[in-house]
Protein backbone atom coordinates (compact mmCIF):
# COMPACT_ATOMS: atom_id res chain seq x y z
CA UNK A 1 0.00 0.00 0.00
CA UNK A 2 1.07 3.45 -1.25
CA UNK A 3 -0.41 6.24 0.72
CA UNK A 4 0.50 10.05 -0.02
CA UNK A 5 0.03 12.12 3.15
CA UNK A 6 0.00 15.94 2.93
CA UNK A 7 -1.85 18.72 4.81
CA UNK A 8 -1.05 22.61 5.09
CA UNK A 9 2.04 24.11 6.94
CA UNK A 10 1.54 23.76 10.50
CA UNK A 11 -1.12 21.25 9.85
CA UNK A 12 0.88 18.23 12.08
CA UNK A 13 1.30 16.43 9.32
CA UNK A 14 5.01 15.64 10.51
CA UNK A 15 3.72 14.26 13.26
CA UNK A 16 0.99 12.15 12.18
CA UNK A 17 3.56 11.35 10.27
CA UNK A 18 5.93 9.93 13.05
CA UNK A 19 2.91 8.48 14.71
CA UNK A 20 2.17 6.03 11.53
CA UNK A 21 6.15 5.28 12.19
CA UNK A 22 5.29 4.10 15.78
CA UNK A 23 1.76 2.98 15.58
CA UNK A 24 1.38 1.30 12.28
CA UNK A 25 5.22 0.84 11.28
CA UNK A 26 4.85 1.83 7.87
CA UNK A 27 8.10 2.88 5.83
CA UNK A 28 8.14 6.94 5.67
CA UNK A 29 9.63 8.59 2.79
CA UNK A 30 9.86 12.57 3.77
CA UNK A 31 10.11 14.33 0.62
CA UNK A 32 10.61 17.85 2.76
CA UNK A 33 13.83 16.22 4.36
CA UNK A 34 14.88 14.62 0.75
CA UNK A 35 14.82 18.26 -0.67
CA UNK A 36 16.42 19.80 2.42
CA UNK A 37 19.33 17.52 1.79
CA UNK A 38 19.73 18.37 -1.93
CA UNK A 39 19.85 21.54 -1.08
CA UNK A 40 22.42 21.06 1.67
CA UNK A 41 25.89 21.87 1.33
CA UNK A 42 27.56 19.65 -1.28
CA UNK A 43 23.68 19.10 -1.74
CA UNK A 44 22.83 17.27 -5.55
CA UNK A 45 20.70 20.13 -6.30
CA UNK A 46 23.44 22.93 -5.57
CA UNK A 47 25.48 23.06 -8.71
CA UNK A 48 22.37 23.59 -10.72
CA UNK A 49 20.86 25.78 -8.54
CA UNK A 50 24.15 27.81 -8.23
CA UNK A 51 24.47 27.92 -12.25
CA UNK A 52 20.55 28.93 -12.40
CA UNK A 53 20.77 31.73 -9.95
CA UNK A 54 23.99 32.75 -9.26
CA UNK A 55 26.02 32.94 -6.02
CA UNK A 56 23.57 35.30 -4.21
CA UNK A 57 21.19 32.15 -3.46
CA UNK A 58 24.30 30.29 -2.18
CA UNK A 59 25.34 30.41 1.74
CA UNK A 60 28.38 30.83 2.69
CA UNK A 61 28.46 27.16 3.92
CA UNK A 62 27.39 26.24 0.24
CA UNK A 63 24.18 25.71 1.15
CA UNK A 64 21.05 26.84 -0.45
CA UNK A 65 20.60 30.89 1.41
CA UNK A 66 16.53 29.58 2.23
CA UNK A 67 15.46 33.03 2.73
CA UNK A 68 16.83 34.80 -0.09
CA UNK A 69 15.29 32.21 -2.48
CA UNK A 70 12.24 31.89 -0.62
CA UNK A 71 11.59 35.59 -1.19
CA UNK A 72 12.06 35.57 -4.67
CA UNK A 73 10.31 32.50 -5.41
CA UNK A 74 7.12 34.36 -4.06
CA UNK A 75 7.78 37.42 -6.09
CA UNK A 76 8.88 35.90 -9.20
CA UNK A 77 6.49 32.68 -10.08
CA UNK A 78 9.38 31.97 -13.31
CA UNK A 79 12.24 31.77 -10.43
CA UNK A 80 9.73 29.53 -8.95
CA UNK A 81 9.30 26.78 -11.80
CA UNK A 82 12.77 27.13 -12.79
CA UNK A 83 13.82 25.91 -9.11
CA UNK A 84 11.19 23.08 -9.04
CA UNK A 85 12.46 22.15 -12.77
CA UNK A 86 15.61 21.64 -10.84
CA UNK A 87 14.28 20.05 -7.15
CA UNK A 88 11.55 18.09 -8.45
CA UNK A 89 13.28 15.34 -10.60
CA UNK A 90 15.68 14.85 -8.08
CA UNK A 91 13.22 14.40 -5.61
CA UNK A 92 10.87 11.84 -7.49
CA UNK A 93 14.17 10.02 -8.15
CA UNK A 94 15.27 9.86 -4.84
CA UNK A 95 11.60 9.04 -3.30
CA UNK A 96 11.54 6.20 -5.45
CA UNK A 97 14.95 5.21 -4.38
CA UNK A 98 13.80 5.48 -0.46
CA UNK A 99 10.67 3.35 -1.16
CA UNK A 100 12.70 0.34 -2.84
CA UNK A 101 14.15 -0.11 1.05
CA UNK A 102 10.76 -0.71 2.76
CA UNK A 103 10.25 -4.46 3.31
CA UNK A 104 8.14 -7.16 1.40
CA UNK A 105 4.29 -6.18 2.17
CA UNK A 106 5.30 -2.79 4.48
CA UNK A 107 3.17 0.30 3.76
CA UNK A 108 4.80 3.16 2.10
CA UNK A 109 3.63 6.42 3.59
CA UNK A 110 4.89 9.43 1.38
CA UNK A 111 4.85 12.76 3.13
CA UNK A 112 3.90 15.23 0.52
CA UNK A 113 3.68 19.17 1.49
CA UNK A 114 2.68 19.90 -1.70
CA UNK A 115 0.42 16.55 -3.07
CA UNK A 116 -2.72 18.23 -4.21
CA UNK A 117 -0.50 20.67 -5.47
CA UNK A 118 1.72 18.76 -7.83
CA UNK A 119 -1.09 17.02 -9.72
CA UNK A 120 1.04 14.35 -10.49
CA UNK A 121 1.07 12.33 -7.12
CA UNK A 122 -2.29 11.22 -7.36
CA UNK A 123 -1.48 8.72 -9.30
CA UNK A 124 1.85 7.28 -7.59
CA UNK A 125 -0.47 6.12 -4.16
CA UNK A 126 -3.44 4.48 -3.39
CA UNK A 127 -4.78 6.42 -0.88
CA UNK A 128 -4.34 9.96 0.16
CA UNK A 129 -4.61 11.08 3.82
CA UNK A 130 -5.20 14.88 4.79
CA UNK A 131 -4.05 16.41 8.20
CA UNK A 132 -6.23 19.30 8.57
CA UNK A 133 -7.00 22.04 11.00
CA UNK A 134 -8.41 25.65 11.17
CA UNK A 135 -5.99 28.25 9.17
CA UNK A 136 -5.86 30.39 12.27
CA UNK A 137 -4.14 27.17 13.92
CA UNK A 138 -2.10 26.88 11.47
CA UNK A 139 -0.66 30.71 11.27
CA UNK A 140 -0.14 30.31 15.19
CA UNK A 141 1.78 27.08 15.27
CA UNK A 142 4.15 28.22 12.67
CA UNK A 143 4.91 31.51 13.91
CA UNK A 144 5.52 30.08 17.22
CA UNK A 145 7.80 27.40 15.84
CA UNK A 146 9.82 29.73 13.44
CA UNK A 147 11.18 33.24 13.33
CA UNK A 148 8.89 34.36 10.16
CA UNK A 149 5.93 36.91 10.62
CA UNK A 150 2.30 36.28 10.79
CA UNK A 151 2.31 37.93 7.21
CA UNK A 152 5.31 35.73 6.16
CA UNK A 153 2.99 32.56 7.19
CA UNK A 154 0.07 33.75 6.01
CA UNK A 155 1.62 34.48 2.99
CA UNK A 156 3.20 30.70 2.58
CA UNK A 157 -0.25 29.51 3.45
CA UNK A 158 -2.01 31.59 0.39
CA UNK A 159 0.64 30.00 -1.74
CA UNK A 160 -0.81 26.60 -1.39
CA UNK A 161 -3.99 24.35 -1.61
CA UNK A 162 -6.77 25.49 0.23
CA UNK A 163 -9.01 23.07 2.97
CA UNK A 164 -11.04 22.07 0.61
CA UNK A 165 -9.24 21.26 -1.83
CA UNK A 166 -7.15 19.04 0.10
CA UNK A 167 -9.89 17.82 1.73
CA UNK A 168 -11.94 17.05 -1.50
CA UNK A 169 -8.44 15.13 -2.79
CA UNK A 170 -8.21 13.08 0.56
CA UNK A 171 -9.81 9.75 1.08
CA UNK A 172 -9.37 10.04 4.55
CA UNK A 173 -9.03 12.97 7.12
CA UNK A 174 -7.10 13.88 10.31
CA UNK A 175 -8.85 16.76 11.91
CA UNK A 176 -5.93 17.97 14.01
CA UNK A 177 -6.91 20.88 15.91
CA UNK A 178 -8.33 20.89 19.40
CA UNK A 179 -7.24 17.91 20.48
CA UNK A 180 -4.13 16.23 22.95
CA UNK A 181 -1.39 14.70 21.48
CA UNK A 182 -2.90 11.22 22.91
CA UNK A 183 -6.13 12.29 21.00
CA UNK A 184 -4.13 12.57 17.54
CA UNK A 185 -2.27 9.37 18.16
CA UNK A 186 -5.97 7.60 19.00
CA UNK A 187 -7.15 8.96 15.22
CA UNK A 188 -3.88 7.55 13.57
CA UNK A 189 -4.25 4.49 15.23
CA UNK A 190 -8.20 4.17 14.32
CA UNK A 191 -7.27 5.28 10.85
CA UNK A 192 -4.43 2.59 10.41
CA UNK A 193 -7.30 -0.01 11.21
CA UNK A 194 -10.13 1.19 9.02
CA UNK A 195 -11.66 -0.56 6.15
CA UNK A 196 -10.28 1.96 3.50
CA UNK A 197 -6.94 0.75 4.30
Amino acid sequence: MRIGLTGGIGSGKSTVARAMVTLGGVHLVDTDAISRALTLPGGAAMPAIAQQFGSRFVAPDGALDRATMRELAFQDPGAKRALEAILHPLISEETEHQAQAASPGQWIVFDVPLLVESGRWRQRVQRVVVVDCEEATQISRVVQRSQLTEAAVRAIVAQQATRAQRRAAADAVIYNDGISLDQLHQAVASLLTSPLF
